[in-house]
C-alpha cells in the first residue's frame, strides 16, 4: 500500500523487517524506523547493518511520533497494534501524521473505533486491503488529511465503520470469509446461550444483533457479486 518513491517512517518497527523490505526493493528511498523500546531497535540496527542499508535507513528511539518532525516523513505506517494504541499515536503527533502524504493503518483490534475517530479528525480513504495468514484476519487502510485535497469520505454508513467502505463495495473476498467466519462463531456463541435458556440477556441481543450485521454485509457483497 505503500506509495513508491516517498519517504517512510515505520513507527513501532521492532526489529525494522518492513523498513528494509520497502527499501531494499526500492519502493521507498529512504526511512526512518522507530521504536519505544531499545532492544528492539538495537536489533533492527543489526539488521539494517547487515543487508548494508545503514546509509538509506534511520533508526530513532521515539515514542509514538514524538520525534518525528512535520513533513520529515511522506508515508507512514502505523501497523501491528492496538486500535486505541494507536489512534493515542495519532492524537499525540497530531501534526505530524496530518503533514504527512499518506498514512498506512493495520489496527489490530477496535477497527471501527478507529475508523469513527479518523472520520471525526478529517481524514479520508485512499484505499483499503484486506488479508489472511495463518488463521488470522488483518485489515489495513492507507488515509490521508484532508488538507491535502486526495481520497474520499473513509465511512458513512455502520457498515463501513464494521467492515471497511470499499471492502464492503468491491466485495473483496477476504472480507467475505472473515464475515462467514465471524458467523460461524456468533452461531456457536447462540447455541450455547439457547441451551442456557439465557435469550433475554443483554449477551444474547448483542450476539443476534451482531449477526444481524454481518447477515447484511455477506447479502451486500454477494449482491455485488452478481
Amino acid at each position: 500500500m505503500v506509495t513508491p518513491g516517498l519517504r517512510l517512517a515505520d513507527v513501532g518497527c521492532d526489529h525494522g523487517f518492513l523498513s528494509i523490505a520497502l527499501v531494499g526493493r526500492g519502493i521507498a528511498p529512504c526511512a526512518i524506523a522507530m521504536d519505544l523500546r531499545e532492544g528492539p531497535l538495537s536489533h533492527a540496527k543489526e539488521n539494517i547493518a547487515r543487508e548494508g542499508l545503514s546509509e538509506v535507513i534511520e533508526t530513532r528511539l521515539s515514542d509514538g511520533l514524538t520525534k518525528l518532525e512535520p513533513g520529515e516523513a511522506e508515508t507512514i505506517v502505523i501497523a501491528g497494534m492496538g486500535g486505541r494504541l494507536l489512534m493515542h499515536i495519532l492524537e499525540e503527533g497530531r501534526q505530524v501524521a496530518m503533514a504527512a502524504k499518506e498514512l498506512i493503518l493495520q489496527p489490530q483490534s477496535e477497527i471501527p473505533l478507529v475508523r469513527h475517530y479518523l472520520v471525526e479528525q478529517g481524514y479520508r480513504l485512499l484505499a483499503e486491503e484486506m488479508l489472511q495468514e495463518d488463521g488470522k484476519y488483518y485489515m489495513m487502510m492507507k488515509v490521508s488529511y484532508e488538507a491535502n485535497g486526495v481520497g474520499e469520505v473513509l465511512a458513512e454508513e455502520e457498515a463501513d465503520f464494521l467492515f471497511g467502505k470499499q471492502l464492503l463495495a468491491t466485495g473483496h473476498p477476504v472480507l467475505r470469509d472473515y464475515i462467514l467466519w465471524e458467523i460461524g462463531l456468533k452461531e456457536s456463541i447462540r447455541a450455547k446461550l439457547d441451551a442456557t435458556d439465557a435469550t433475554h440477556s443483554d449477551r444474547y441481543r448483542e450476539v443476534m444483533e451482531a449477526l444481524e450485521q454481518l447477515q447484511d454485509a455477506l447479502h451486500q457483497i454477494d449482491t455485488r457479486g452478481k
